[in-house]
């Protein structure tokens, strides 16, 4: 029985780029506050997502992953499950190693939820959702549930989807929740910023960005030139993990 309390449990980040990652530092910091000598936590950068079952193989001691950008989408054909809400959002940011293979989960949407409730006010009745990837969807399914009707922004939009070019004073000045699940800004790329009128911005606005590496993005700084109300996503971030961590320990 030691040697088993004794095995080594490793779980780690898989994605595109991801040194500007902040999970890697607050799990490793986590285990050390629970004196899990035992525990680890790595990014696992990858090229192409056809590299995770190589991945898998190699880390036999691995018990769970995160996912993010830009995979979250693409990793479920490599699962074995997946739990309601993550097949109801249709992205994983969170997989468990279990005996019967591994499942995916989205704690995306908690995190987002209990994120930005506490910023929603009466008049954020309409939102833009900048990008389409898997994140987005996690934000679209926590906008339903909040009853904020949305539009999807893409570079290359389908069926009602809105272009970037198409974005004028009308559009940004009815959709008072403005929300990037673009990588756009993030470090150390950080003068990027997502291309939208933000002329039109007003102290009516509310700016949500999910990166959070920098803590002010160009987006964010530019809505608060404009007296928009801003939030980054360390709060997500940290809500998720804590729900991957339940998920892992359960």
């Amino acid at each position: 029985m030691a040697k088993a309390e004794q095995e080594t449990s490793s779980f780690g980040l898989i994605g595109k780029n991801i040194s500007y990652s902040f999970s890697k530092a607050y799990f490793n910091a986590k285990f050390t506050s629970l004196n899990l000598k035992d525990h680890s936590y790595e990014n696992f950068d990858l090229v192409h997502i056809e590299e995770f079952p190589a991945l898998i193989n190699n880390h036999k001691t691995l018990k769970g992953l995160n996912v993010t950008i830009p995979y979250k989408e693409a990793i479920i054909p490599y699962l074995n499950s997946l739990s309601k809400k993550a097949t109801l959002v249709g992205a994983v940011n969170t997989i468990k190693f279990t005996k019967n293979g591994l499942k995916g989960y989205n704690t995306d949407v908690y995190g987002f939820k209990k994120s930005i409730q506490p910023f929603i006010k009466e008049s954020h009745k309409k939102a833009l959702i900048l990008g389409t990837g898997g994140a987005s969807k996690a934000v679209a399914f926590v906008l339903n549930e909040l009853g904020i009707s949305y539009k999807y922004v893409s570079r290359n939009p389908s069926g009602n989807q809105i272009d970037y070019k198409g974005l004028n004073r009308e559009i940004i000045g009815s959709h008072t929740l403005l929300i990037n699940c673009t990588p756009l800004g993030t470090f150390p790329d950080i003068e990027a910023r997502p291309n939208i009128p933000y002329e039109f911005i007003t102290s009516d606005h509310f700016l949500f960005d999910l990166i959070y590496n920098p803590e002010k993005t160009a987006f964010l700084l530019s809505g608060e030139r404009k007296g928009a109300t801003i939030c980054n996503g360390l709060k997500m971030l940290e809500l998720q993990a804590e729900k991957a961590w339940q998920i892992w320990n359960s």
